[in-house]
């Protein structure tokens, strides 16, 4: 018994090192826009954003709402992007993510752009849905509003509720800048 809890808590340790392996390698291949093949990956611009803020909507206790943090967007084109990054959660737990987005040109208008986000994120409990040692790695789907304006924008992202931590939806904050 205690070597197949050792085995799992292994595993889990070892999940969250290869996901905060994967964040950090994104970021850094993206960060270097000099390396040609970083360049042909991000055709479509790369993105650094800041995490700042969330507000939780009805919720049933308190949550933490200033969620300081890193990512990065890497747009392989006009509509898909990588993103990566890690911010502190509204449970005070540092939380790495890393996914993909999806912006069609059909829900773009101006300024404003309609997408989705999906991945997977750290740092809460999912339960059953989850994977490691702690269940606290799980996938993410959330709707995302996008206002730029040149080289500067804010991401609306309305993440949905996490039972297993009684979350309930929130809407998070990025500010973010182009390059």
């Amino acid at each position: 018994m205690r070597f197949r809890m050792a085995a799992a808590r292994g595993i889990g340790v070892r999940a969250a090192k290869a996901i905060s392996a994967v964040v950090l390698g994104t970021i850094a291949s993206t960060m270097m826009p000099a390396q040609a093949q970083a360049a042909d990956w991000c055709g479509g611009g790369i993105w650094v954003d800041a995490m700042l803020a969330s507000h939780h909507i009805h919720p049933k206790q308190s949550f933490e709402d200033v969620n300081p943090g890193l990512g990065v967007e890497c747009w392989l084109n006009g509509q898909w992007a990588l993103t990566a990054g890690g911010f502190r959660n509204s449970l005070s737990h540092p939380s790495w993510y890393g996914g993909g987005v999806w912006a069609p040109e059909f829900a773009h208008w101006g300024f404003v752009r309609l997408a989705v986000m999906g991945g997977l994120i750290s740092g809460y409990n999912y339960g059953s849905y989850g994977f490691g040692h702690d269940h606290s790695i799980g996938p993410v789907a959330a709707p995302v509003v996008m206002v730029t304006y040149k080289h500067v924008g804010m991401n609306f992202i309305l993440i949905p509720p996490i039972p297993s931590d009684n979350l309930p939806f929130t809407v998070g904050f990025q500010l973010k800048v182009g390059f």
